[in-house]
């Protein structure tokens, strides 16, 4: 028997109220390469270009083919997003709120909604290198993923008082080639 995906734990009865492709994608375990297109913004500023440097975020707008690497257990998953130029890497396990990532010295907490068949994520905590983020300065991240036609569509997009967008890609994955690695 399948043990459940960190998203299933995460969301309980409310994962299933996800695109049957959402779900499918969260549901994988084991090692998947994904292959899809990505549409990427540049940074509003210099400081933001910046923060996208030091993240592996997008720093210039443009569009291509973009590559994901899943590595997913039960209880973490590693995500490498190999955008054109970029490669951007985290890690996600449980969280009270949801689902925590770590993202080279920064550790995020996200909540999870289900929303219109859609996955929402909304930063609810930031940390880095364990000083936590006054909630007055934190930067507004969310992701959006949705499903058709055996497609994950995503947008995510991450901006900071007074700095502007710091990074937002949106593109979708083909789920009906996905390999295992």
């Amino acid at each position: 028997m399948r043990a459940a995906s960190l998203f299933e734990r995460a969301m309980g009865e409310r994962f299933w109220q996800l695109d049957p492709a959402v779900q499918r994608f969260h549901r994988l375990q084991g090692r998947h390469c994904l292959a899809g297109e990505v549409t990427t913004r540049a940074p509003a500023s210099r400081l933001a270009w910046l923060l996208a440097l030091c993240l592996g975020a997008p720093r210039h707008a443009g569009r291509g083919p973009i590559r994901f690497e899943l590595d997913a257990a039960p209880a973490v998953e590693t995500w490498t997003r190999h955008f054109p130029g970029r490669t951007m890497r985290s890690r996600l396990s449980a969280d009270p709120d949801g689902v925590a990532k770590v993202l080279g010295s920064l550790h995020l907490s996200f909540a999870l909604t289900a929303r219109d068949g859609a996955l929402e994520m909304r930063l609810t905590r930031l940390a880095l290198w364990r000083i936590v983020c006054p909630r007055r300065l934190m930067p507004r991240v969310q992701a959006r993923e949705s499903g058709d036609a055996g497609r994950l569509n995503f947008t995510v997009e991450a901006a900071l008082p007074a700095i502007g967008l710091v990074a937002r890609y949106e593109g979708h994955l083909a789920l009906a080639g996905q390999v295992p690695s």
